[in-house]
């Protein structure tokens, strides 16, 4: 986005201000589509759940990654059909499983047998894919820290399910968030060709494999395009897995890049030589995914000059709330406005209200 546009948006709706822009959504998601054909494609709606995303991604023929009740409202809110979604959260409560069964899912996730015990009564409603844990400490987000059963143990809980009476139709697998190397996904299909082959020998193969997501985006570091990234693994999945059902979730790579922030310095202080610039958004903001993902965004700012160390901090009355400190900036002035790009990705969607400030409003653009 243009300077020029964004001082036009910012005088008609104020800042913070996250734009969203439907072209950059649809080329995501067209490039992840042409990068994994033969992959169906379930957004990870805890990324974003905005409603315009959702609309946006159903159009384009989308299916859903959902984990709570919360994000099966929002479906049913958004006009997706059940048949569309599958429930990822390896943990749930027997009224959140009746709750996804009610709305018509029939695809859930587990990774431990005191799970498998809560689908026993709905044996004849649930579809089982098994969690495998793929540690990952490269990641942005290591998302086997807290779920998944070591690979070594998984065909065993897939075959306690099944003396259980319960339906495996699969094994699922996160190679872990903003994953830069495509290799984690073959040492986890690696994994998975075992774990089927064990299936077929005992006559009851599995139908799905679930890649999960992770598929990085371009943040302050450029990163491979996606057909790039995903060619070893389209090479091993034609190789191994042509009779299975495919199936991704990825969620930063199709909304991470479709929102830019717009902010404006609200304030500035010299203090001990340092500017100080204090701009309409925070840590406890859309900056949140500082905090929980660990993400950096690239930052534009309009005004040009010698550049000096300079801090650069949220509104709040807390002290913690400092979004950038011995940051190289031309000297700024209040009411100058700054841009943040790639900020579609857990940044409103963990952002909160704290000491009275209202999250970024959002306006969608072509």
């Amino acid at each position: 986005m243009q300077f020029s546009s964004a001082r036009k948006l910012a005088a008609k709706h104020g800042t913070p201000l996250l734009v969203l822009s439907k072209r950059s959504l649809r080329k995501s998601y067209r490039s992840l589509k042409a990068a994994l054909p033969g992959v169906d494609i379930y957004y990870a709606v805890k990324a974003n759940a905005l409603p315009e995303i959702i609309a946006i991604l159903g159009a384009e023929g989308s299916y859903f990654d959902v984990c709570t009740n919360g994000e099966i409202d929002i479906m049913r809110q958004c006009g997706i059909d059940a048949a569309r979604c599958m429930h990822t959260h390896p943990i749930k409560s027997d009224q959140e499983i009746r709750y996804a069964l009610d709305y018509g899912i029939r695809l859930f996730v587990v990774d431990n047998e005191d799970e498998l015990k809560k689908f026993v009564p709905y044996k004849d409603k649930a579809g089982i894919l098994v969690r495998m844990s793929i540690q990952n400490p490269a990641a942005l987000v290591n998302l086997s820290h807290k779920f998944g059963v070591a690979p070594k143990n998984a065909y065993a809980l897939i075959t306690k399910a099944r003396d259980m009476g319960l339906t495996v139709k699969g094994v699922c697998f996160h190679a872990g968030s903003q994953n830069e190397n495509s290799l984690k996904f073959i040492e986890a299909l690696e994994y998975c060709r075992d774990i089927c082959w064990k299936a077929a020998a005992h006559g009851a193969p599995l139908e799905i494999i679930d890649i999960g997501g992770g598929f990085p985006i371009n943040y302050v570091r450029n990163v491979p395009p996606p057909r790039q990234f995903c060619h070893p693994i389209n090479e091993y999945l034609e190789r191994y897995f042509t009779k299975y059902r495919l199936i991704a979730e990825p969620g930063r790579f199709l909304c991470g890049q479709a929102m830019t922030l717009i902010t404006s310095v609200k304030g500035r202080s010299l203090r001990d030589g340092v500017w100080w610039y204090y701009i309409d958004e925070g840590l406890y903001g859309s900056f949140s995914g500082k905090v929980y993902d660990h993400a950096e965004y690239p930052m534009s700012v309009e005004r040009a000059g010698p550049l000096q160390t300079s801090v650069l901090a949220g509104p709040t009355c807390d002290s913690f709330d400092v979004v950038y400190e011995k940051i190289a900036l031309p000297i700024l002035e209040v009411g100058d406005l700054l841009m943040f790009d790639s900020m579609g990705a857990y940044t409103n969607a963990s952002a909160s209200t704290f000491n009275g400030f209202s999250k970024a409003k959002v306006v969608v653009i072509d």
